[in-house]
């Protein structure tokens, strides 16, 4: 039996160590997310609410009338709340939080406004043809 265990053992210790070492070779997929915090869960709820709070400002029709009378095409003023990131959402919200009643339509209009001719001065847009 003892001569069995000293020819068997080795054996199967190189067995299991040739088999392991495929699994330990392997690549290792990256860590593809980790856990999500709740912070993370809720400031992503914000921030779609947040979005949909200033589609619904500008998809008001006396919104409407005010960009069209600026000059600015509401289609293109869409695709740029659509193209600002999570911050900036997060404080034209906050903007149109402060601002006063009666007043949000032309804060809100003269914010989208400085916003869009800022981006057409540095050459990120085309929207305004007199900043050229």
């Amino acid at each position: 039996m003892k001569k069995l265990s000293r020819v068997l053992s080795p054996l199967l210790i190189a067995f299991l160590v040739l088999g392991s070492m495929s699994v330990a070779a392997a690549p290792q997929p990256a860590p593809s997310s980790s856990l999500v915090s709740t912070q993370d869960a809720l400031s992503a709820d914000q921030v779609s609410a947040d979005r949909e709070r200033i589609h619904e400002v500008l998809a008001r029709q006396d919104v409407q009338d005010q960009l069209v009378a600026q000059g600015v095409d509401p289609a293109d003023v869409e695709a740029r709340v659509a193209a600002l990131s999570d911050a900036e959402v997060r404080q034209m919200a906050e903007q149109l939080d402060d601002l006063p009643a009666g007043a949000s339509v032309v804060g809100a209009l003269v914010f989208v406004f400085v916003l869009l001719l800022v981006t057409d001065l540095l050459g990120l847009t085309n929207v305004f043809p007199f900043t050229r």
